[in-house]
């Protein structure tokens, strides 16, 4: 391109971007101060004109699929976590899916997950932890929960265990790391994958081994999502990273349609074994861009995604204290309902960072969660469950429930807080009488003491 040309494009790009941050400022500049009875979302975008510029800047390269802004925020985000690779992903439930079929892969030999093996995991989450082992034909073990941590039951372990088990597929509650340190002593004891879904977690540390560790750093795959609720967003997106080259490649594989070749996208014969090598039946030299080695997906993300992230990424470390802060702020607001509800309380040897503020609602509070909630909806504050709350329940169980075959449930014997009536007590508790409330970096003090005063004020009635 000629000289001119360049100044040329470099002027117009500018302008593009400048007119991109004056419109940030015009639309979506925050402005109105809150007043109660205004609505507090549970979550929601946090962004300035940073975002709206990045996005501006890679949408003009039409490049339009992964690119320099995707490689860009792959390095910095392996960085920041501590693994050595990261993989972006359209979504966290895609990224769930390729951490659990890397593990799949015959190039893993006989550490391979298999269809028919077993996998422990919780039912009281996200259904997207679970659906890949269903899927793929192998086993979901379902093992009861702990509060006030509403994490995995550490103490049911050697109970899940059997010689069918391959892996521990579990997630960090609502930014609340799981002990990772009896979990992962757990699987190496027993040669065990461990995937941890760091969906509602980024940015929570753990104390293992005397450091401090970021979660999704400590299994051998950690997932993130980048969905606008989260921790930080993307719009849509979500991201795998491990520090093992070869499940990095698998995970890449699975993403990038099964193929065999690592290049990155728009790039040739990196191996520089392109046309030199012999696959399966194929003819020699077959061409390694299209060999492939798996039933893959194409699961990539965008490069507009990925510039938005590259810009959230620098903010992440204050959205952390943000949610630090804003729970700590309804734990003190709250302390003194401990006879209405359980309070929830971080791990031992943990520093979370926190995606929402849990509540169960006691046998005897005198109300019930469908009430309490109610009354919060009603005064303009969002409220969620926890998710599936126990996912053996839902209509997509409804086969093999009536069966009684796809998945397996260790009984618990000694739940603290409730009657061992069913398999699952605190997860049937927590299907009954849980429900959170927001943390995210978008609220004030303002809308945090009104949410306190609001449950306060109904609790006192």
């Amino acid at each position: 391109m000629p000289v001119n040309d360049k100044e040329q494009e470099k002027q117009l790009r500018e302008h593009a971007i400048q007119a991109a941050i004056k419109y940030y400022a015009f639309r979506h500049k925050p402005q109105k101060a809150f007043l109660p009875g205004d609505r507090i979302s549970y979550a929601g975008r946090v962004f300035d004109e940073k975002e709206m510029a990045n996005l501006v800047d890679a949408s003009l390269d039409f490049w339009l699929t992964t690119g320099r802004y995707a490689e860009r925020f792959e390095k910095e985000f392996a960085e920041f976590i501590g693994v050595q690779h990261c993989s972006l992903t359209n979504s966290g439930s895609s990224a769930n899916l390729l951490a659990f079929m890397a593990l799949t892969s015959q190039k893993l030999g006989e550490r391979r997950i298999r269809k028919g093996d077993e996998v422990i995991t919780v039912a009281a989450g996200f259904p997207t932890t679970v659906a890949p082992i269903i899927q793929y034909g192998a086993v979901p073990v379902f093992v009861d929960v702990t509060l006030p941590t509403y994490n995995i039951d550490c103490s049911l372990l050697e109970f899940a265990l059997s010689d069918k088990t391959k892996a521990v597929m579990v997630a960090h509650t609502l930014g609340n790391p799981f002990d990772l340190r009896a979990v992962k002593e757990f699987c190496d004891r027993h040669n065990l994958w461990l995937i941890e879904d760091n969906c509602d977690a980024l940015g929570s540390r753990y104390l293992y081994r005397g450091e401090w560790r970021y979660t999704g750093s400590i299994g051998h795959i950690g997932t993130s999502s980048f969905y606008p609720p989260h921790h930080m967003t993307m719009g849509e997106g979500g991201a795998v990273y491990t520090s093992d080259t070869t499940l990095k490649r698998l995970v890449e594989s699975f993403r990038d349609w099964g193929r065999d070749c690592w290049c990155p996208s728009g790039r040739d014969n990196t191996c520089g074994n392109r046309f030199t090598q012999q696959f399966g039946e194929l003819p020699y030299g077959y061409d390694h861009k299209y060999v492939y080695s798996h039933f893959g997906y194409n699961l990539k993300v965008t490069d507009m995604q990925a510039a938005i992230g590259c810009a959230q990424l620098e903010k992440l470390p204050s959205f952390i204290e943000a949610r630090k802060r804003n729970w700590q702020l309804l734990r003190e607001g709250l302390h003194d309902l401990a006879e209405k509800f359980v309070l929830p309380e971080p791990t031992e040897n943990s520093d979370p960072s926190w995606f929402g503020f849990l509540l169960t609602v006691r046998e005897k509070a005198g109300f019930t969660r469908e009430q309490i909630v109610n009354h919060l909806e009603s005064k303009g504050i969002q409220t969620r469950m926890l998710f599936a709350g126990n996912l053996i329940k839902h209509p997509c169980f409804d086969k093999m429930r009536m069966t009684g075959e796809g998945f397996r449930v260790v009984p618990n014997l000694t739940a603290q807080y409730f009657s061992a009536s069913t398999p699952l007590p605190v997860t049937e508790a927590i299907m009954r009488d849980t429900f959170w409330i927001g943390v995210y970096p978008g609220m004030t003090d303002e809308m945090i003491a009104f949410m306190f005063e609001t449950i306060r004020g109904f609790c006192k009635r």
